[in-house]
């Protein structure tokens, strides 16, 4: 879906077939509050329903003690130490690119010798624009994060809490949040496909996304000494509960 979204959106901004939207700015409240501060707001929630989720399952499921139920939560809780390592290396990696393959268009005073610009902080120092390969952080970041939240959703199949539980009302909340929160993050996706960027850095962007998330969950996650899946950690085999579904 999201490789189709940039695929369509981009084939539509080339196209000239996108109407003017308030969208396009990049001051609109949904980039500034949200976008701008993706990676927080998936971490400030996952970490919420990591922690209870797999708690409660370690005690109910696998009859674990408090230690080893806590010792669990700490383990999985390293899926997002892995994921802010990924958020930081990405979009470090992302300035460097641009910073190497851009030079600054800048109208020099009379007189003076051009200055030679080492990168797009320098150059919009002075008013210049930078023109690089801007690699899209946002197609990168809002993919990889919409993906770590439906794989740490998955948890939900095997947990089973009374209808009259506190802990119910809060893990249904931070669901709801969550859901709320992926459907802004695609949506926003879809709109930096439609508005923002070439084809190219879109299409790298998003790439490099789904392979942090392929690479984690789908291949690291897999070995013993990893943060581990979402519980039920079920081998792949397994018909009822394959990763494949």
């Amino acid at each position: 879906l999201l490789l189709a979204i940039a695929v369509l959106g981009s084939a539509l901004k080339d196209s000239d077939l996108v109407p003017d939207t308030p969208l396009q700015n990049k001051r609109n409240p949904l980039n500034v509050y949200f976008v701008k501060v993706a990676w927080a707001w998936t971490l400030w929630l996952l970490l919420p329903f990591i922690t209870l989720t797999t708690y409660e399952l370690a005690r109910s499921k696998f009859l674990y003690g408090r230690a080893r139920s806590a010792l669990l939560v700490l383990r999985r809780l390293g899926a997002l130490l892995v994921g802010t390592a990924v958020w930081y290396l990405c979009t470090e990696l992302f300035i460097y690119v641009e910073n190497l393959t851009g030079e600054c268009s800048l109208q020099g005073k009379p007189g003076q010798p051009p200055r030679l610009y080492a990168s797009k902080r320098e150059c919009q120092q002075d008013s210049g624009v930078w023109n690089g390969f801007d690699i899209s952080g946002h197609c990168f970041l809002l993919s990889y994060c919409a993906m770590m939240i439906l794989e740490e959703l998955a948890v939900l199949e095997a947990l089973a809490i009374e209808h009259s539980s506190k802990l119910r009302v809060v893990i249904n909340v931070l669901l709801v949040s969550l859901c709320s929160l992926t459907v802004i993050w695609v949506f926003m996706f879809l709109c930096t496909a439609l508005y923002f960027h070439d084809f190219s850095q879109k299409l790298l962007g998003v790439l490099i996304g789904l392979s942090a998330w392929y690479g984690t969950y789908r291949f690291w996650y897999l070995k013993p000494f990893s943060p581990g899946l979402p519980l039920p950690n079920i081998p792949l085999s397994s018909k009822k509960y394959s990763y494949s579904r």
